[in-house]
């Protein structure tokens, strides 16, 4: 096939799901990757898609690249956020020692979390203050005050974590697609998430349907490594995936 033809079915096919991965188009056009990832980069230069790690998206999806303060976040979607925690917050068990990120949706777990688990870690002053007061063992990690998501980052707060192996952490995120994966606008907040999955056996991201279909420019986790929990809301596309947890929305 000519490349010119293939790019124009690439992009026809990139209209119909709104993103691909590199493997789709190789089995898709039975061309090797290095001819996929030559028509992604002329198309990306053409301004006709975007390319991501691992595939492309419709340029429908723009990447965003503003924190919002914390402050601003936690007034949206509350009554999903609760759910979502609510559901987090029972999987926490007894034997459990929990890593618990920064965030509003993970803050929506903490009036449901009980002292009966072994411990929680975490790197969010706001969250250390709330589960104390609940009456919890835990422990709130060194580091870099960010004061727009209220989260400790850095060299120390990453020593600091490596110290711990966790049973369950319990993630933020600021956007979630199926080839960008979980992203964050701020790489030093996706080193301190990727160091505490990496010392956590079981990774669970934690956020509101609105959060789908949305790419910041750092990734921190694939699609398909963590379990998402979220509401009834979500998009269709994301429905009957064996990671994805869909809490519905309680009339």
């Amino acid at each position: 096939m000519l490349a010119k033809k293939r790019q124009t079915e690439i992009l026809e096919l990139l209209q119909q799901k709104g993103s691909v991965t590199l493997q789709e188009l190789m089995e898709a056009f039975d061309a090797s990757e290095s001819t996929i990832r030559r028509d992604l980069t002329v198309l990306d230069q053409k301004g006709a898609l975007t390319k991501v790690f691992g595939g492309a998206v419709s340029n429908d999806f723009s990447v965003n690249v503003k924190e919002e303060e914390f402050s601003d976040k936690s007034g949206h979607a509350v009554e999903q956020k609760h759910q979502v925690g609510q559901y987090a917050a029972s999987l926490v068990g007894p034997d459990d020692f929990v890593y618990l990120d920064a965030g509003t949706t993970t803050e929506a777990m903490i009036p449901y979390l009980t002292k009966e688990a072994m411990g929680y870690v975490t790197n969010a002053v706001g969250h250390a203050l709330m589960l104390a007061r609940r009456g919890c063992r835990v422990i709130l990690v060194g580091g870099e005050l960010k004061n727009s998501t209220e989260a400790l980052v850095g060299n120390e707060t990453i020593v600091s974590i490596q110290k711990y192996n966790f049973t369950k952490c319990f993630m933020g995120t600021n956007g979630v697609e199926l080839i960008a994966g979980c992203t964050t606008p701020e790489l030093n907040e996706a080193l301190v998430k990727q160091e505490a999955m990496r010392h956590s056996k079981n990774c669970y991201v934690l956020c509101d349907a609105s959060k789908f279909q949305k790419i910041y420019p750092i990734r921190f986790a694939n699609f398909h490594d963590v379990i998402l929990i979220t509401d009834g809301q979500l998009d269709v596309r994301y429905k009957g995936r064996d990671n994805v947890i869909v809490i519905d929305s309680v009339k």
